[in-house]
C-alpha cells in the first residue's frame, strides 16, 4: 500500500438526502490496520466574486440554518450533477443579484471540509457586470439581500472575523492578490 494513501474496503449508504449523501466506509490503512471513515457526499458548488468597475463588490446576506444566523457571503449554488463550473457561476450570478458579466476568471477550487466532506467548491471573479434587466430569479425557497460594498470594506470585514464563510474570504483575498 502506498504512504497516506486509505483503500476502501466498504462503503455503506446511511443517509440519502436532498442534497447530500451519508457514507460509513471501512479502509485498510498504509500499516494494513483497518479504521472507519464517515463521509459526506455533496455535488459541490460555485461561488462568484462580482467586482463593479468602480471596485465595490457585491455580496449577498442570508439566513444560514446550521449557523443559525445571518452570513454574509459571495453568490454562490450547488452544482448540478455534470454541470460544467462557470455555466453554474454565470447563473448564480445571475440568479442570486441580477448581474452578469463580461469577464469572468476562475481563481481555483476548495475543499471546504476536506476531513469529512467531498464538497469541491469552484471560485470565480467576475469583472465588467452589468446588472441584468431582471432583477432576480431566487429559488422558491430562497431568501436574500444584495449589498454592494468597497472591496476594502470586505477586506477588512474578513480580517475582523465579521464575514465568516470559508469561501467568501478566499475569493477577498485571493482577488485583493490578483487585482
Amino acid at each position: 500500500m502506498n504512504h497516506l494513501y486509505e483503500e476502501t474496503l466498504n462503503s455503506e449508504l446511511k443517509y440519502d438526502g436532498l442534497i447530500l449523501k451519508v457514507c460509513h466506509d471501512t479502509v485498510r490503512l498504509e500499516d494494513n490496520s483497518v479504521a472507519g471513515r464517515d463521509v459526506v457526499l455533496h455535488s459541490g458548488g460555485v461561488g462568484v466574486l462580482p467586482v463593479t468597475d468602480d471596485g465595490n463588490v457585491i455580496l449577498v446576506k442570508q439566513f444560514r440554518y446550521p449557523q443559525r444566523e445571518v452570513v454574509l457571503e459571495i453568490p454562490a449554488g450547488k452544482l448540478e450533477p455534470g454541470e460544467n463550473p462557470l455555466e453554474c457561476g454565470k447563473r448564480e450570478l445571475a440568479e442570486e443579484t441580477g448581474y452578469f458579466s463580461h469577464k469572468i476568471r476562475e481563481l481555483g477550487m476548495i475543499f471546504p471540509t476536506p476531513a469529512f466532506c467531498s464538497e469541491i467548491i469552484h471560485i470565480f471573479l467576475a469583472e465588467k457586470i452589468k446588472s441584468l434587466p431582471r432583477r432576480q430569479g431566487l429559488d422558491k425557497d430562497e431568501f436574500l439581500d444584495v449589498i454592494e460594498m468597497p472591496f476594502e470594506e470586505a477586506l477588512r470585514q474578513v480580517v475582523a472575523g465579521e464575514i465568516k464563510d470559508a469561501k467568501t474570504q478566499i475569493a477577498l483575498l485571493k482577488a485583493k492578490l490578483i487585482l
